[in-house]
């Protein structure tokens, strides 16, 4: 039962953290580029506002266009249930694993692409299409990322995996681990439409991918889309630090370290928002037709992860 209880408060604590992430990235890059900047809190007063407009539906739109945000959201709140990111082990463990999770998060990728072309917009086809090709890249290189970590330990679940990462400290520096992590941190930054390959911040035609897919959205759709965009880019947070460094992660149901794990959560995720936030800095956005190129560049890293791992284990 408490595991239960302890499934359900991660997945309430990754939705009210994600808006928060969204908005301490937004300052660290404001505070580097010596803007003040909006305030941490600013997306969760966005959502607010949004849920409290009107919404406004094309009329070619079908009931495909009204189903999908509450689609994409159902998707990123169900990852939650199965994604370690406070306990280890998980009541969920038995029916989720690497695999279920990927395609959870390529379920709301699709539907959004459908909703895309829905309306019949030119930009919504142009952004479905462009959403489609990142993904054929980036999904295979989530799944083999991972599965490189699964190789060592054994199981395709992910709360064995960190599990074992923890009994087998030494393997979190082992070339299997390194490669992988650098393929899932570049493919992070492309699912989340993060710098280089995508620009939150802007809608120019020539640049926009996600954006071009949901600007037929308003009001209550619009916030439940960019609430899950948020939840998402917390889910490959949690990956990345608790996957590859999972120390913090509780693997007992106390008090105490429930409250360490919390702790550790929150300082990976401030760690890696000060890194997306320093790239973003640094680094311009990609022309579109050199997107690929970084993908399949993650690719060969997950794959030599993968290879690397076979052969050492």
């Amino acid at each position: 039962m408490i595991g239960y209880v302890l499934v359900v408060a991660q997945a309430a604590l990754a939705l009210l953290l994600a808006p928060g992430l969204v908005g301490l990235i937004r300052w660290m890059k404001a505070r580097l580029q010596n803007r003040r900047g909006a305030p941490v809190l600013q997306p969760y007063w966005e959502l607010g506002k949004l849920f409290r407009k009107e919404v406004v539906v094309s009329n070619n739109a079908s009931w495909l266009f009204r189903a999908t945000p509450f689609i994409v959201f159902a998707s990123v709140v169900a990852v939650t249930f199965l994604v370690p990111i406070l306990a280890v082990p998980l009541p969920f463990d038995g029916v989720g694993d690497l695999l279920v999770v990927v395609y959870l998060l390529l379920l709301g990728t699709f539907f959004l692409s459908l909703a895309g072309l829905d309306p019949g917009s030119p930009f919504g086809g142009m952004g479905a299409s462009r959403e489609m090709t990142v993904a054929a890249l980036a999904e295979p290189t989530v799944a083999l990322a991972i599965f490189a970590l699964a190789l060592s330990a054994g199981s395709t679940n992910l709360g064995q995996i960190v599990a074992r990462t923890m009994a087998d400290p030494g393997a979190a520096l082992s070339p299997g681990h390194l490669l992988a992590f650098g393929a899932l941190f570049i493919v992070t930054l492309a699912e989340t439409g993060r710098l280089p390959i995508d620009n939150p911040a802007t809608h120019l035609e020539l640049t926009m991918i996600h954006e071009a897919m949901v600007l037929e959205y308003s009001g209550r759709y619009l916030a439940l889309i960019e609430w899950a965009a948020a939840v998402k880019l917390l889910i490959f947070f949690s990956l990345l630090g608790n996957l590859f460094v999972p120390w913090g992660v509780s693997v007992t149901m106390t008090p105490s370290t429930l409250a360490i794990a919390v702790a550790s959560l929150l300082a990976k995720l401030v760690v890696l928002a000060g890194v997306v936030a320093v790239l973003e800095t640094r680094i311009a956005k990609l022309r579109l037709f050199r997107v690929p190129e970084l993908l399949s560049a993650s690719f060969v890293l997950a794959l030599l992860a993968v290879t690397s791992s076979f052969l050492l284990r």
